[in-house]
């Protein structure tokens, strides 16, 4: 569904007034519910983007396959640009 976000926010809203009702305090209801229905539509955005992609992927035809052979195709330009390494890692703490 490409509406996922409006429908998320809308209820995050609502649910964010409701419980500010309940609570006394509405400006607490409504930050918690533009945060939740955020989250809500953002997540409901990314699964229908995974169903589209799982269905167009089909039987893994012609139309599934990808070709991964060239995935740092950067790598070794005779330029000097591009770069092949993984970003590097966190710092461990002593």
């Amino acid at each position: 569904m490409k509406a996922g976000l409006p429908i998320g926010m809308g209820l995050g809203i609502a649910l964010g007034v409701a419980f500010g009702i309940a609570m006394d305090n509405l400006a607490l209801g409504l930050g918690l519910g533009v945060a939740i229905g955020g989250g809500l539509g953002v997540a409901s955005t990314g699964l229908s983007t995974a169903k589209e992609k799982k269905k167009d992927s089909g039987d893994g035809g012609v139309h599934g396959a990808t070709d991964t052979s060239s995935s740092n195709s950067d790598c070794g330009t005779s330029d000097g640009g591009g770069s092949c390494g993984d970003g590097g890692g966190g710092g461990g703490g002593d």
